[in-house]
């Protein structure tokens, strides 16, 4: 993460989603950012290095900033069952009672289908309402 952002990618990604104008939008694209990223690094230090990319869409108002940043760290949080991530590692490096090829397959099916979906549940739960404004 902090190469990413020693080279400026974290800023250009930033810079990028909010030229959308949508804030929904940009919302659901920060929060699937967070997910696709923390799938394969530290679900903290996304968090450190999404949370500032959040800030210029919290500041305009239009989106509750509780609201914006529980969908990011559920988003975050909900793919550490890719068998990339450190929980992941270690879930299939101590597998028990079924082969751990088998179980990394399966693993990495359902973690795909997490980074897929949590991102969307989180930010249809939490932002999209506009209940925690």
């Amino acid at each position: 993460m902090g190469v990413l952002q020693e080279i400026g990618t974290v800023d250009y990604v930033g810079s990028a989603v909010a030229a959308i104008g949508i804030p929904l939008l940009v919302a659901l694209l920060i929060c699937y950012v967070g997910g696709v990223v923390s799938a394969f690094a530290s679900t903290v230090g996304i968090l450190g290095a999404l949370v500032p990319l959040a800030v210029p869409l919290l500041g305009q108002g239009t989106l509750g900033p509780i609201a914006m940043i529980a969908a990011l760290s559920v988003s975050s949080a909900i793919v550490d069952v890719s068998p990339f991530s450190t929980t992941g590692a270690l879930l299939v490096a101590n597998v028990r009672g079924m082969e751990r090829d088998v179980f990394y397959r399966r693993l990495l099916a359902y973690g795909g289908v997490i980074v897929l979906a949590g991102p969307l549940a989180a930010w249809a739960v939490l932002v999209a309402p506009g209940w925690l404004s």
